[in-house]
C-alpha cells in the first residue's frame, strides 16, 4: 500500500494569475505529485492550492512552491480580507491513506525546518505539529498578522519554532509561514425535501458542535442567555468536529445543510449522515441524499460501506468496487448528479496518473494469450499466484453465499469474518501475480548492466544476486498466502452452505496447485543464489509448506466427497 498525504498551502496572492501559475508550475514539476485544485480569491487576495502524493514527493513540492512564492510575492504591498502573515501563509500536511498523524507530524516538522534553514523564513508549527499547546491554534500564531511580525518574532514568547528571530529586509518581503499536520477536512451538503432555509438552519444547529445560542423561554424568539463575560451561552450540537449551516440552493431548488467535517476520525461521514437524517426526521423533513464538495480519501467510502453492510447483516467480504457502490447508494451521493469515484476519490485520481499495465487488469482471454506467447513472462510464478487468488475467491464466494442462506440469518457475522479473510488473501495474491513478473524483470535488468571493468562487474553481480533473492522471496510469499487459503476452504466445507461444498473443494485444489507451482519457482531461482545459508533456510520452509499442502488438500477433498456422496 502507498502512503499518501495531501498538502494545502495558502499563498498571499489571489489576483495575479501569472504569479499563481508560476507557483503551481513548481508543484507540477515534481514527479509523483498530482495537483488537484487551485482556488484563487480576489477579495481575500489569497489562493488555496491542493496537491497529493507520497510524503517525500509532497514535501519536495511544498518546499519548491514556498521557495517560488518567496521570490514572487512581496508582503510589504499585500492587502486582502483574509488574515495573513506570509507569502506562503500556511502549509498544512494532511494524512490521506496508510499513514498515521504521528508520521505526518514528523514530515511537517522536517519540512518546517528545511524551509527555515534554506529559505530564511520564520516558521511556526501549529495544530498537531505544534511544540506547545498555545501554538496549536493558528490564530494565536498569526495574531497581529504581518503588521505585528517584527515584534512577534523578536519576542521570547512568540519567537519562531524554526528560522530567523531577527527581523530584516528579507523577512519583511517574505513574512512568516505556519506549517502544520492536520486532519482531512470533508465538505458535504445534505439535500433536504424542503425549500426552507430556516428549517435547514435548525437542523444544522441541532448537529454542529458549536450548537445554538441558549434563549430564555421561547427557543427561537427568546432573549439570548449570556455568561458573566457577556458572551452568548451555547447549547452544543450532537456531532463533534463539525461546522454546519443551512442554505437554499437555487440551482437544485432545495434547501441543504452544508457541513464541514473537520476530523473524520472523530465524526466519520456516515455517522454525520445518519445524525442529520435523524434530526431532520424529528422536524418532519427527509434527507434525500448528499453531495461531496471536492475530493475525499477512499477510506471515507469504505468505512461507510462497512457500517451499512453491518446494519443490513450482510457480509463485509466483498470487493472494493462493491463497497464503494454500497456507500454511494446508502448516502445518496448520486442524488443530484452522478457520483464518479474515479473523479472524487483521491487514491483513484493518483492511480490514474500512475497507471501501469497489469496482468490482473487483462481479460481472461488476453491473460491466457499473453502467457502463451513467446515472452518468458508471465510464467509459472504468476500463474501460481493467480491460481491461489482463484482458490481464495472460491472460498470467499461460499462464505458470502452462506452468510445470507435462508434460515442462517443469525450466522451472517460468522461467515462475514471468513469472507473478509478470503477477500484480503485474494487481493494479496492478485498483487503477487504482477509482482512475480516484476521480479523476473529485475533479474533481466541486472543481467543487462554494464561489465566493462571490475567495479561495474562487482555492481552487476551484486544486483543479480539481490534480484535473484527477491525472485525467490516472491514465490515463497505466494506459497505462504496460498496455504492460508486452505483454512477458509476447509471451514466452508465444514460449516458453509452444503450446496456449495464442491466450490470449496475446487478452491482447495487451486490452493494446492498454487503452493506446488510457486515451490517450483523457489527451487529454480534458489539454485543460482550464492547465499547458501538463506537458500537452506527458505528451502526447508518451502519444502514443508509443499508437503503440508498435499496433505491438507487430500483431507479437504475427502470431506467434500463424503458430503457429496451422502
Amino acid at each position: 500500500m502507498r502512503k499518501i498525504i495531501e498538502c494545502v498551502p495558502n499563498f498571499s496572492e489571489g489576483r495575479d494569475m501569472e504569479v499563481i501559475r508560476q507557483i503551481t508550475a513548481e508543484i507540477e514539476k515534481v514527479k509523483g505529485v498530482k495537483l488537484l485544485d487551485v482556488d484563487p480569491g480576489a477579495t481575500t487576495n489569497r489562493t488555496v492550492v491542493t496537491f497529493v502524493g507520497e510524503p517525500d514527493d509532497v514535501c519536495e513540492a511544498a518546499f519548491q512552491c514556498v521557495k517560488k512564492a518567496k521570490q514572487l510575492i512581496d508582503m510589504r504591498h499585500h492587502k486582502g480580507d483574509h488574515p495573513r502573515f506570509g507569502a506562503t501563509d500556511v502549509c498544512p500536511l494532511v494524512p490521506v491513506a496508510d499513514i498515521t498523524m504521528e508520521e505526518v507530524v514528523v514530515y511537517a516538522r522536517k519540512l518546517a525546518e528545511r524551509i527555515a534553514n534554506e529559505l530564511h523564513i520564520p516558521i511556526y508549527c501549529y495544530e498537531n505539529a505544534a511544540f506547545e499547546e498555545k501554538r496549536r491554534n493558528l490564530a494565536n500564531c498569526r495574531q497581529g498578522e504581518y503588521e505585528a511580525l517584527k515584534e512577534r518574532i523578536e519576542s521570547q514568547e512568540w519567537k519562531p519554532c524554526f528560522g530567523p528571530c531577527k527581523y530584516d529586509e528579507e523577512i519583511a518581503r517574505s513574512g512568516a509561514t505556519a506549517v502544520s499536520a492536520r486532519e482531512f477536512l470533508v465538505a458535504v451538503n445534505y439535500n433536504l425535501n424542503t425549500t426552507s432555509t430556516r428549517r435547514a438552519n435548525a437542523i444544522a444547529f441541532d448537529v454542529r458542535e458549536k450548537g445554538r445560542p441558549k434563549r430564555e423561554g421561547n427557543p427561537i424568539t427568546g432573549k439570548a442567555v449570556k455568561d458573566e463575560n457577556g458572551n452568548p451561552v451555547m447549547i452544543p450540537g450532537t456531532l463533534k468536529s463539525t461546522k454546519a449551516i443551512g442554505w437554499y440552493i437555487r440551482e437544485y431548488g432545495i434547501a441543504q445543510v452544508s457541513m464541514n467535517l473537520t476530523n473524520i476520525s472523530v465524526t466519520p461521514l456516515h455517522v454525520a449522515f445518519e445524525e442529520v437524517c435523524r434530526c431532520a426526521a424529528n422536524r418532519g423533513i427527509r434527507v434525500t441524499g448528499c453531495e461531496i464538495v471536492g475530493l475525499i480519501p477512499k477510506k471515507v467510502l469504505i468505512e461507510a460501506a462497512r457500517f451499512y453492510l453491518k446494519k443490513q447483516h450482510r457480509s463485509l467480504g466483498i470487493s472494493e468496487s462493491e463497497m464503494v457502490k454500497i456507500a454511494v447508494k446508502s448516502m445518496g451521493l448520486d442524488d443530484l448528479k452522478p457520483f464518479n469515484p474515479q473523479e472524487k476519490v483521491i487514491e483513484y485520481l493518483i492511480e490514474a496518473d500512475n497507471k501501469e499495465e497489469k496482468l490482473v487488469d487483462m481479460t481472461c482471454t488476453a491473460f491466457a494469450d499473453e502467457t502463451a506467447s513467446e515472452s518468458p513472462a508471465p510464467g509459472g510464478g504468476s500463474i501460481s499466484a493467480y491460481m491461489g487468488a482463484l482458490g481464495a475467491a472460491l472460498g470467499t464466494m461460499v462464505a458470502n453465499l452462506s452468510s445470507h442462506k435462508p434460515g442462517w440469518d443469525e450466522r451472517w457475522e460468522e461467515f462475514s469474518v471468513w469472507a473478509e479473510k478470503g477477500e484480503a488473501l485474494k487481493n494479496e495474491l492478485l498483487h503477487l501475480v504482477d509482482e512475480d513478473t516484476r521480479s523476473f524483470n529485475r533479474i533481466m535488468d541486472a543481467f543487462g548492466m554494464p561489465k566493462k571493468n571490475d567495479e561495474e562487474k562487482a555492481l552487476r553481480s551484486q544486483a543479480i544476486q539481490a534480484a535473484t533473492k527477491y525472485a525467490i522471496e516472491v514465490p515463497f510469499r505466494t506459497m505462504q498466502k496460498s496455504f492460508e487459503v486452505f483454512e477458509i476452504c476447509e471451514a466452508m466445507v465444514d460449516t458453509g452452505n452444503p450446496n456449495s461444498v464442491s466450490d470449496a473443494g475446487v478452491g482447495a485444489l487451486c490452493a494446492r496447485s498454487a503452493v506446488m507451482g510457486a515451490f517450483l519457482n523457489v527451487k529454480i531461482n534458489a539454485s543460482s543464489l550464492k547465499d547458501k545459508e538463506f537458500v537452506e533456510q527458505i528451502m526447508a520452509q518451502a519444502s514443508k509448506l509443499e508437503q503440508d499442502a498435499r496433505k491438507k488438500e487430500a483431507e479437504i477433498l475427502a470431506k467434500v466427497h463424503r458430503i457429496i456422496e451422502g
